[in-house]
């Protein structure tokens, strides 16, 4: 299937915002390119560091309607915010090379690392997850995501059953394995995420019942619940998810929500107060992380 790629070339300042601009109005990946030939240095752990001048590119499905991106770009540049845009047809496999050249190790918390599958870890004694996300989303570098692997830096212990609920690449899942979890349960309704999972997981050396992947419509109800529930998600599927998530867990399973924007933490809550108590918060950008317990 052909895709649309939509360059935009803006600052360092204005990168991270235009990527979930991007992302909230369909972008299926995001990327980065130095627009010149700035070197980066090896960052601090957990950072995000950007070209003063950034190319931040996006892929859309091409039969998506392109006109209110393409308006919203036009108001971008009227305001200064970034300086020029354009569109090119790209083919399927050209964007996976494309994606793949800029994934690069970050570490998470004080012992996690994710690391591209064609590199050698920075330091091969430190918790590493070994990734290839193909098309799949989640290497670790969108705010939503670096926030959970951060949170299961410090709160995964040993033999928890995990569900990481809208798997995509299985970073996540992948992540409470590599730091004691004993079985991880990943759902997500897109198949290429479950087969992008399965093979992530064989590549980290897990296997059946390690981990295991559904379709939301094949999990069912579980003999045991999850100790720790984890959803990186969106903020309308969260709120639609929260009484089936409360089958899924126990009293006192722990539960992580992502990929909320700050302007939503209010509607998660409500919509989570009969079943969880929502304690703990974190922001990343315009990003928020939700953490606390089932009643």
């Amino acid at each position: 299937m052909p895709w649309i790629e939509l360059h935009a070339k803006t600052t360092s300042d204005y990168a991270d915002s235009l990527s979930d601009q991007l992302s909230l109005l369909g972008a299926q990946a995001v990327t980065f390119q130095d627009a010149g030939d700035q070197p980066i240095y090896e960052p601090k752990p957990g950072a995000m560091d950007f070209w003063q001048e950034t190319i931040v590119i996006g892929l859309f499905d091409y039969e998506l309607a392109l006109k209110p991106i393409i308006v919203y770009l036009e108001e971008q540049q009227a305001a200064g915010l970034i300086k020029s845009f354009w569109l090119k047809h790209i083919a399927d496999e050209d964007w996976e090379r494309v994606c793949l050249q800029h994934f690069k190790s970050i570490q998470f918390g004080s012992r996690l690392w994710v690391c591209p599958s064609w590199q050698t870890p920075p330091d091969p004694d430190a918790v590493n997850v070994i990734l290839d996300p193909g098309l799949a989303f989640g290497t670790g570098t969108h705010p939503t995501t670096a926030l959970c692997l951060e949170w299961l830096d410090q709160h995964i212990t040993a033999q928890n059953l995990v569900i990481d609920y809208g798997c995509g690449s299985g970073i996540l899942g992948l992540a409470a394995l590599k730091l004691g979890a004993k079985r991880v349960l990943a759902i997500d309704n897109d198949r290429q995420a479950l087969d992008a999972t399965q093979q992530n997981a064989e590549r980290n050396q897990f296997t059946n019942p390690e981990m295991t992947t559904y379709l939301p419509e094949e999990l069912g109800d579980l003999a045991e619940p999850a100790d720790v529930l984890i959803a990186n998600i969106l903020a309308q599927p969260l709120i639609e998810l929260a009484k089936r998530f409360s089958t899924l867990t126990k009293t006192n399973s722990k539960i992580l929500l992502s990929g909320i924007l700050i302007q939503q933490v209010d509607q998660i809550k409500e919509a989570y107060l009969p079943w969880f108590e929502l304690k703990e918060s974190k922001s990343m950008h315009e990003w928020v992380r939700l953490s606390g317990y089932r009643r």
